[in-house]
């Protein structure tokens, strides 16, 4: 029922937090998409999520499946169960570049607020930050490394693909064609460059308590011997 014409409508959920929808009506993607808001953990702002998403044609036909001038092109002579994992395929691929988007959006977030830092320094001013604050961007970092590199199927195919080879070839045709592995290059450069400029705060931020620690002991030290010289002055 939820069905445009000439195919049935397909819904694929991924845990990451992504839906992709084959044929279905908008009016039952929007009920579709209110339903889930009942159950999101952590969600995003809606109009971050209206804006990043992907969008793709596709037509069946004869021939074998596969994407052709960035549409997909299906089999309309494949056995129901292979439509559905090709489509699958081509699904997982659509939800890894939209996550990807997502982190790329709150890559570009953690750059503009620390983009200051850098001038701040080289105008030799103090970095109006403090400790507290540099180790939460410190951490902010590392848990954004840590979603793209070790988190996600960015860097590697997912084990389902394996052993099927063909949907391997569907999969990794589209994250080339979304151009996933150059925009995690790039994402990564990014972080690197992220890094050390929070390694450099956080040094900045260690020599200035190094720095008063050492002003502490001179006037400790003046005081320890201003009180033994009036004592001395007392007794003798």
């Amino acid at each position: 029922m939820a069905a445009k014409p000439d195919d049935d409508a397909l819904m694929f959920f991924f845990r990451e937090g992504s839906v992709v929808f084959w044929n279905v009506e908008d009016k039952m993607m929007k009920r579709v998409l209110r339903i889930l808001e009942h159950h999101e953990i952590q969600p995003y702002e809606v109009a971050l999520v209206h804006w990043e998403n992907e969008e793709i044609n596709y037509t069946l036909g004869e021939g074998n499946t596969k994407l052709e001038q960035g549409n997909f092109k299906l089999s309309d002579n494949m056995d129901p169960f292979e439509a559905v994992l090709e489509k699958f395929a081509f699904s997982n691929a659509l939800c890894l570049s939209v996550k990807l988007a997502i982190w790329e959006v709150s890559l570009d977030n953690f750059v503009e607020s620390i983009q200051s830092i850098p001038e701040t320094l080289k105008s030799g001013k103090r970095v109006k930050l403090s400790s507290a604050e540099v180790m939460k961007k410190i951490g902010e970092l590392f848990t954004l490394r840590h979603c793209i590199n070790l988190r996600s199927d960015l860097l590697l195919t997912p084990d389902f693909y394996w052993d099927r080879e063909n949907l391997e070839r569907l999969y990794d045709k589209t994250c080339q064609f979304l151009s996933i592995n150059r925009r995690v290059n790039v994402v990564n450069q990014k972080l690197e460059h992220c890094t050390q400029l929070t390694d450099l705060m956080r040094s900045h931020l260690s020599e200035k308590h190094s720095l008063r620690l050492e002003w502490m002991i001179v006037i400790l030290i003046t005081i320890e011997a201003s009180v033994l010289f009036e004592l001395t002055k007392m007794i003798f």
